[in-house]
């Protein structure tokens, strides 16, 4: 053991005033740049990441040029008869600029692990940036920070070559644990130099062995511990014409009118509404969601006005853009986006107005528990929920804000059949009871239809048709719509009078009810729709022959051709469903069978 014990006190305090300052300027710096996107990002990002892989003798010749008498920093620090060369503060500096990339890198990585849903749900419970920071962002990214704290001291506890050019090597000054050890063996002091490295060794180690240990229990105490209530106070629920809609929407219910460039397509749509639930029905990447996000202030539309009870969350020409925070909606999205670290009733509490007493807070949560039925799990963690319960606690979050609209974001996607139906008929109760504006987002036409007494129908970011869901369900405007709501036999149509319409992928000529337009183009009928007679002097009444069939758990599928036999499985003009008990008295009968096309049953699209 050597006699001279400061590089063991100068490694100390130069490597953890090195992590002192590194932690702050590293978390400072990985938190700006994960939202920074302004030009030259890439430079920046090399600049801070230079150190890592430059050699440390050219990081530590930069600083003797930066810091020495001749240096722009050093002239400055000579006024005050003050130097950096050669003190162990040089030795801190160097420490500091060689850890800083490994602080950075990491808690970057932690802090893009976090799933972005979680924090624009955050904001549209009324929760500033430092909020967010503080009680989301940072807690979620601890570990990952832990980490890179660990890591930023054994780097600057192991700093050689930089600081040898800033700080030299000066015995008791000066002199770090390597240092000591390089300059052991030059001098034939094995002994010596076995000593500094097995230091310096069991103090890297014993740091990051503290850090695994840390996290394993972290993760112990979060699978089987309960926390207290928590205080909410999050913030608090506190060039081409676009269309033309009716203004008087502006005082109460919700006024939308955008457009946003997209990529893909353009969305362009405009719509009111006011407390019956809207349904949003379209497929994939017809700019449903979009739609919520832009409401919410997630995402900003190209031009255009949204207004929510008179209040104005977004103008284009007068410059108008509420913040997530301010705009009082409620965001209910696919994942849930529940916070994992914290429990289900410091879940639902996020959203509160600040200044409430943790009596009121436990008052108000435990009702909202109630209202969904968890009661019992306000001291549970959204991991230890099942996907149903996960749900409820998301609507519960959403509500608790006292939110003027509410935004459904395809809310039972995730769950299996018997759950989804269960929580269909808790949300349609609970959205019955809800005073503000719904909007519910699906692809599934039977969820809209049971749901949402209205619809807006979307294709490819355009509106193609509004209005009740008994209006779209029996007249859809366009074929896309009839496609959307489920009918599965189309054909092209040409009128021959003004009550009588040529099927012409159907080889038929069919009697209808309603006068028709000129504009008529498509003709359909949906599968459950279809009449099997033995009356063949009904009106629209044909032959027919069956090709395959398609069975589910409670229906058949017939696949039908007209007039004759079907030469294989896809010659076939028509789709019907029967229950399983009509299939059992019918499957036996003769060819040809009989089919009516009820007139009233009938679609006429342009």
């Amino acid at each position: 053991m050597p006699l001279d014990l400061s590089p063991l006190w100068i490694s100390l305090k130069t490597s953890l005033l090195a992590t002192f300052i590194t932690f702050f300027l590293g978390i400072a710096a990985a938190y700006w740049m994960l939202g920074y996107r302004g030009k030259g990002k890439s430079l920046i990002e090399s600049i801070f990441i230079a150190p890592l892989i430059l050699p440390p003798t050219v990081v530590g010749f930069l600083l003797l040029l930066f810091f020495g008498k001749n240096g722009p920093v050093g002239k400055l620090m000579e006024t005050f008869d003050f130097t950096i060369v050669f003190t162990w503060y040089g030795a801190a500096i160097a420490a500091t600029v060689v850890s800083f990339p490994l602080m950075y890198k990491t808690t970057l990585g932690a802090f893009e692990q976090i799933d972005g849903n979680l924090l624009r749900v955050a904001r549209t419970l009324g929760a500033t940036e430092a909020t967010i920071f503080w009680r989301i962002s940072f807690p979620l990214a601890l570990p990952g920070i832990a980490a890179a704290t660990m890591l930023a001291f054994a780097r600057a506890l192991g700093e050689f070559g930089a600081t040898l050019m800033l700080a030299g090597n000066i015995p008791g000054q000066t002199q770090t644990i390597p240092m000591a050890i390089y300059f052991a063996v030059e001098g034939g002091a094995m002994n010596e130099a076995w000593f500094w490295a097995i230091a310096i060794m069991v103090i890297s180690l014993s740091g990051i062995i503290a850090v695994n240990f840390w996290q394993e229990l972290r993760e112990k105490r979060r699978g089987v511990g309960s926390r207290e209530w928590g205080v909410g106070g999050a913030g608090g629920a506190g060039g081409e014409n676009l269309y033309t809609l009716d203004s008087s929407f502006e005082s109460g219910g919700l006024f939308v009118n955008i457009e946003k460039v997209l990529p893909s397509f353009d969305l362009k749509v405009a719509f009111t509404t006011d407390e019956q639930p809207l349904g949003l029905l379209g497929g994939s990447g017809a700019g449903k969601s979009m739609i919520l996000r832009c409401l919410a202030g997630i995402e900003t539309p190209t031009r255009g006005r949204i207004v929510l009870n008179g209040r104005v969350l977004f103008d284009s020409e007068q410059g108008i853009n509420l913040p997530s925070r301010d705009r009082r909606i409620g965001f209910l999205v696919q994942n849930y986006a529940l916070f994992p670290h914290i429990s289900v009733a410091q879940n639902i509490a996020f959203g509160l107005p600040k200044g409430l007493s943790a009596g009121s807070i436990k008052v108000q949560v435990e009702e909202q528990l109630i209202a969904m039925q968890l009661q019992g799990l306000g001291d549970r963690y959204p991991h230890q929920l099942s996907g149903g319960q996960q749900q409820r606690v998301a609507l519960a979050r959403a509500l608790a804000s006292q939110p003027e609209a509410l935004l459904l974001d395809e809310p039972f996607s995730a769950l299996d059949t018997h759950l989804r139906s269960q929580l269909e008929q808790q949300m349609t109760e609970t959205l019955a009871g809800y005073q503000g504006v719904t909007l519910f987002v699906t692809h599934n036409m039977e969820e809209a239809y049971r749901i949402c007494p209205n619809l807006l129908v979307l294709e490819h970011g355009r509106a193609v048709h509004y209005g009740s869901k008994h209006d779209i369900f029996q007249h859809p405007a366009t074929v896309s719509v009839a496609q959307l709501t489920g009918c599965k036999n189309l054909s092209r149509a040409v009128l021959q009078s003004s009550q009588q319409v040529e099927a012409i992928d159907w080889g038929c000529t069919l009697q209808v009810i309603e006068p028709v337009k000129s504009e008529l183009s498509y003709i359909g009928i949906r599968a459950h729709q279809f009449i099997f007679t033995n009356d063949l002097s009904q009106e629209n009444t044909f032959p027919c022959w069956l090709v395959r069939t398609s069975e589910t758990p409670h229906r058949i599928t017939l696949f039908l051709k007209l007039h004759s036999a079907g030469k294989n499985s896809q010659d076939y003009h028509l789709q019907a469903e029967v229950f399983k008990e009509k299939w059992a008295t019918m499957k036996d009968q003769p060819f040809p069978w009989y089919v009516r096309l009820d007139p009233l049953r009938l679609i006429l699209m342009e």
